[in-house]
């Protein structure tokens, strides 16, 4: 379903069976698109008027649904299990710490989307038995490297900030960096593989 969001742009209710990611990336770099921005379960998609109507833009998107998002590479991220919510993670899964530390480690993870700060990318693949909800008062500071889980999500903070989502460690990679082509380690479609440290 499409939804306007201002005079140039729609905002792309993306079925659970496709990848915003993979629909953003497909309506990239076409003429008369500015700019595609995946979500969680959505697409922001800006154009330019004079190219596209909006039912030009229904059936582009219809057709960028049905593409998969390619790999776009694999980092490997190591990470000390040493989060100040390890045990509550453990204590609202029924599971022992060591098991939330195994299946954090085990799962596959792909970036989805990025936002909330430079750098941030939201990772599916969690194990399900994982899935916690965020914490009922956010932190006011979170450091940098901070490893966590929220809902069907991990991530790791690339910089100091607040934050409400559940931290399992922290890792020494540098997530967020101007001097490197492109800024963010992780973006989307990147395999991110978690090593213990």
């Amino acid at each position: 379903m499409l939804h306007p969001y201002g005079e140039n742009a729609i905002l792309v209710d993306v079925p659970a069976t496709r990848s915003p990611a993979a629909v953003a990336q497909s309506m990239t770099g076409r003429a008369g698109i500015v700019d595609a921005v995946p979500g969680a379960h959505t697409v922001l998609i800006e154009y330019e008027r004079a190219s596209w109507s909006p039912e030009a833009l229904q059936a582009a998107l219809h057709d960028a649904s049905d593409q998969l998002m390619p790999d776009a590479g694999e980092v490997e991220i190591t990470v000390r299990y040493d989060g100040p919510d390890l045990n509550e993670v453990a204590h609202l899964t029924g599971l022992k710490t060591d098991e939330v530390i195994r299946r954090h480690l085990e799962a596959q993870y792909k970036v989805a989307f990025c936002g909330f700060a430079p750098g941030f990318a939201y990772l599916t693949g969690l194990d399900p038995s994982l899935f916690v909800p965020r914490r009922d008062a956010p932190r006011t500071c979170v450091p940098a490297g901070a490893v966590a889980i929220a809902g069907e999500f991990s991530a790791i903070y690339p910089r100091s900030s607040p934050g409400g989502w559940r931290l399992l460690g922290h890792t020494d990679a540098p997530l967020w960096d101007v001097e490197r082509d492109p800024p963010a380690l992780l973006t989307p479609g990147m395999i991110v593989r978690l090593v213990a440290a």
